[in-house]
């Protein structure tokens, strides 16, 4: 079976030279390890994965890690569900120092499996409410570590051999929250924008704005960037997503919204913003078409600020029938979302197939989670709408949504799509770089269509670009990036793949 292998890659070979040979040598030694998963598991983690655009940062921190910090940082751990909290630390109230995990394995393993989705049983709890609950569990943590859990997730990534992330995160948002509390509601949106935009909000920008510098430094230091001992994931570009908490009255979302627009004008760092929390929270299923009708208000419908939106990660059963019809189609019609998050409800929206149309002719990116998507929804395999968006023409491209919650990484979903749905590494290859295409960065794309923009048409990513392509680069965040995963995809197929 080996000898025949060898002798159809020879054959198919034969006439391709460069960086065609290497594809198609690649696509071929990926095609013959489809039943050794190890072997694939290690291509993958090789392999490219251009970017992670749906990924929130306190989710994606493993618990072992918030374990760490919250001893280092001398905050406590309720054995009352299980959970990390402030001092002070409390025998007699249920609490104690949480140094205790470091010698109590038992309630170590404990914590972790509050923390996470790790040995979780149906039943004790629905799949969907362990993973939404295990963000209250560790916020004590996560709100003195910022910079630490960006470290963790670049370096994690740089390990995968990816180089980009846009990450859903939310300093300010409390503060913007308190602001439109205070505003009150107005069904006068106009007045309403008015009343909020006062020195308050700029100097909550203002404050944001440290808040990541400060961030990033931490990150920086951690990661020893800037030194010859310095990890692989300083080299990851770091764009991110103001994360509107949309569970809270109108007034405190709207807040939210305007808040996330001002940053987004403010801090290039900022690309875009999304709602997150559960999509089938009362206030969600109430006020759902409200708030995308405030985001289209406050962005143009998307045409003055990117939107990414959670829409449609409901399925039948966990809300009524009413409440599939409409959210993915109001999150891209009323919204102006440019991407949509999990998308799994597609099928129960109202003419789904007229609207999945109209997401390919918009090019409206889905985000997909297979793994997410399981623990949450249990909807995986051919119930999943992944392979129905390919065929209608939805662009797709793969993300984690919260790694450390679910215990994965972004190479185990790209294990467990091709595994599922028998995709070979140029489809693969052609998700990743998805996830930069659609991206948030400024500036054209190195890509019209399926060939290079005119200026880096003759240049190979194998070498130095010509002057008149280094120039276009240089105008363009976007294609430097998308240049840069080219570059790395030359340098991965030219691996001497071995005999499988």
């Amino acid at each position: 079976m080996l000898r025949r292998f060898a002798f159809a890659a020879a054959l198919t070979l034969a006439g391709a030279t460069g960086a065609h040979a290497d594809e198609a040598r690649t696509a071929q030694y990926f095609d013959a390890i489809a039943g050794a998963p190890p072997l694939r598991t290690a291509f993958l983690r090789a392999m490219p994965k251009g970017g992670e655009l749906h990924v929130h940062l306190t989710g994606a921190i493993y618990a072992e890690n918030y374990i760490r910090w919250a001893v280092e940082d001398g905050l406590c751990v309720r054995r009352a569900g299980m959970a990390l909290v402030p001092p002070p630390c409390d025998p007699a109230q249920g609490t104690e120092p949480a140094a205790i995990l470091d010698t109590d394995r038992a309630l170590r393993g404990a914590v972790i499996d509050s923390l996470s989705m790790r040995n979780h049983s149906d039943a004790r709890d629905s799949g969907h409410d362990h993973f939404f609950a295990t963000f209250g569990k560790f916020n004590a943590s996560a709100r003195l570590r910022f910079g630490d859990m960006i470290a963790e997730y670049v370096s994690r990534l740089a390990a995968e051999n990816t180089f980009y992330l846009e990450v859903m995160a939310s300093p300010g948002m409390d503060e913007a929250r308190a602001l439109g509390a205070q505003a009150g509601w107005s069904d006068d949106w106009n007045a309403l924008r008015t009343r909020l935009s006062t020195p308050e909000m700029d100097s909550l920008v203002t404050l944001t704005r440290k808040i990541l510098d400060d961030a990033e430094a931490r990150k920086n230091a951690i990661l020893r960037c800037g030194t010859p001992q310095a990890d692989p994931g300083c080299k990851v570009t770091v764009r991110y997503l103001a994360q509107i908490i949309r569970i809270f009255p109108r007034e405190q979302v709207f807040a939210e919204i305007l808040f996330a627009t001002l940053q987004i004008k403010s801090d290039p760092r900022v690309v875009g913003l999304n709602l997150v929390a559960p999509e089938d929270d009362p206030v969600t299923l109430r006020d759902y078409t409200a708030q995308m009708r405030m985001v289209g208000f406050l962005t143009d419908t998307g045409r003055a600020t990117n939107v990414a939106l959670h829409a449609g990660e409901v399925v039948l059963g966990l809300v009524p029938p009413e409440d599939l019809r409409f959210h993915i189609r109001q999150a891209v019609e009323l919204a102006g979302a440019k991407r949509v998050g999990h998308g799994t409800g597609i099928a129960w929206e109202d003419d789904s197939t007229g609207l999945m149309a109209q997401m390919a002719q918009r090019k409206v990116l889905v985000e997909i989670n297979p793994t997410s998507s399981e623990q949450i929804l249990r909807i995986a395999g051919k119930d999943h709408p992944f392979p129905v968006y390919r065929r209608m023409g939805v662009p797709v491209a793969l993300s984690t949504d919260d790694p450390g919650v679910s215990r994965i990484d972004l190479s185990h979903e790209y294990q467990r799509i091709a595994r599922d749905y028998g995709l070979g590494y140029r489809d693969l290859k052609a998700l990743a770089r998805n996830a930069l295409e659609y991206s948030f960065m400024a500036g054209p794309s190195l890509w019209v269509g399926d060939r290079r923009a005119g200026p880096c048409a003759a240049d190979s990513p194998a070498g130095a670009p010509a002057a008149a392509c280094r120039a276009f680069l240089d105008g363009s965040e976007k294609a430097r990036e998308q240049w840069r995963l080219e570059a790395t995809f030359a340098r991965f197929e030219a691996t001497p793949w071995p005999t499988p």
